[in-house]
């Protein structure tokens, strides 16, 4: 492990990490849900209220759901429906959802975000994604998958026109006027009249102005095409990085194309997953992380395996044989097919040993030791250029990160980097991001 850092002194300014919890309704480990401790009985929303709330008495800047629009494993519920309801019980927690670009229409997500923007009070994000799965297809009348290249050019377009949805009404439109019978001042409505290779969208979006200007948006591609969408449009880019130097290269590689479209480096901020397993000592972590291990049925391991590394079928391989050598992916993450194959190359793992490798982390940063030892490393990314924060990926819900926010989180705090108390209200406000209107 990294050694200990020493809080810098008192009259240095200190960035402060941004913490989001991405949260799987029984964890992020393949066999979560086959854990001795895990609720099999409670509906997503107890589950999800109290573990939410939970993070937000721990200062988090935001809970993160991710969808999928096909079932994969365990079922799920509509992100935005119950980060609504869970809006509800909170009060200052940003809530982030995803939502495909493949598989919506720009006019339906605009309102949905923004909906939810106008119910919590601007706490909305939205984590724009093309979609990896290629079993979601044929739930919306496809034969097979879209391919890479014109999920992302269909994005980029998408988000355009989502991006001028937002906004649809200047500063004072909103006469309301009684006495004058004036609701609205039409010459401070846009409509957008878009006219584009995909989308044909007239506007102007018949939901309130957002309180933080426009709901958060959030990128996780991090192939060549999805890093440049990220830094074209995106406030937040969630990546998966398993080395310090690796991130390192992906933070500098951010930070320049954000530049180059013309934006301020500070405008993107880039949060790495984590996968910590926290205990009272190592050992105590490993029994954790141990136990998790013993509990993965090959057929689930192998599942996941297929999908993370690009939508093949890997059940004719032996699994104590090496991983095949596969073609790029057309229909898949092409990011994570490098960085796993890239895995299994380096440390010369078997397809048992990589599903087990990536059964919890899925190729994200993983440590698993005391509170001291997961921050110390949370700290060397933060403080050596390879991340601005991090999203938080349980292995266990609620347990795996009530550990993190009872242990981890006041030891990030100790050290000066991580806030006791919310000085804002919105989720740009929790992030560090200006209002875009400034």
């Amino acid at each position: 492990m990294a050694h200990a850092y020493v809080p810098a002194p008192a009259s240095t300014p200190r960035r402060q990490l941004s913490l989001t919890a991405f949260l799987m309704r029984y964890g992020h480990h393949v066999a979560a849900w086959r854990h001795p401790d895990t609720d099999l009985a409670s509906t997503p929303f107890e589950v999800y209220r109290d573990v939410v709330q939970n993070a937000e008495r721990a200062c988090l800047d935001a809970v993160f759901l991710a969808d999928s629009v096909a079932l994969t494993g365990a079922p799920s519920v509509e992100p935005v429906t119950l980060l609504s309801a869970l809006a509800a019980v909170t009060s200052r927690i940003g809530l982030i959802a995803t939502a495909t670009t493949t598989y919506n229409e720009p006019y339906t997500v605009a309102r949905q975000f923004a909906s939810l923007d106008s119910i919590s009070n601007g706490r909305a994000g939205w984590n724009l994604v093309t979609s990896d799965n290629a079993a979601e297809a044929a739930n919306f009348g496809r034969d097979r998958h879209v391919d890479h290249a014109a999920r992302y050019a269909r994005a980029r377009e998408f988000h355009d026109v989502v991006d001028g949805l937002w906004q649809s009404f200047d500063d004072g439109a909103f006469v309301d006027d009684k006495a004058a019978g004036r609701l609205l001042d039409a010459s401070k409505v846009r409509r957008l009249d878009y006219r584009g290779e995909h989308f044909a969208v007239s506007g102007p979006l018949n939901v309130p102005p957002s309180p933080q200007g426009k709901p958060v948006v959030v990128q996780a591609g991090s192939s060549e095409t999805g890093r440049d969408l990220a830094a074209a449009t995106a406030d937040v880019v969630f990546t998966a990085q398993s080395k310090l130097a690796d991130a390192q290269a992906f933070y500098r590689d951010m930070k320049g194309r954000v530049e180059r479209h013309g934006r301020a480096p500070d405008s993107l901020r880039v949060t790495p997953g984590i996968f910590a397993i926290v205990g009272a000592s190592e050992e105590e972590a490993q029994d954790k992380f141990g136990l998790l291990q013993d509990l993965i049925e090959p057929q689930a391991g192998l599942a996941l395996l297929g999908r993370m590394i690009g939508n093949f079928d890997l059940s004719g391989y032996p699994l104590d044989g090496p991983l095949p050598e596969l073609p790029v992916t057309q229909d898949g993450q092409r990011s994570r097919q490098q960085l796993l194959t890239a895995i299994a190359q380096g440390e010369n793992l078997t397809i048992r040993q990589l599903y087990g490798r990536i059964a919890g982390g899925r190729g994200h940063f993983t440590v698993i030791g005391t509170a001291a030892q997961v921050a110390d490393q949370m700290q060397a990314w933060f403080e050596e250029g390879a991340a601005d924060g991090f999203n938080l990926m349980p292995p266990t819900l609620p347990g795996g990160l009530d550990d993190v926010l009872r242990h981890v989180v006041p030891e990030l705090q100790r050290r000066g980097l991580f806030r006791t108390r919310y000085e804002g209200s919105t989720l740009r406000s929790h992030l560090g991001l200006q209002h875009p209107g400034q």
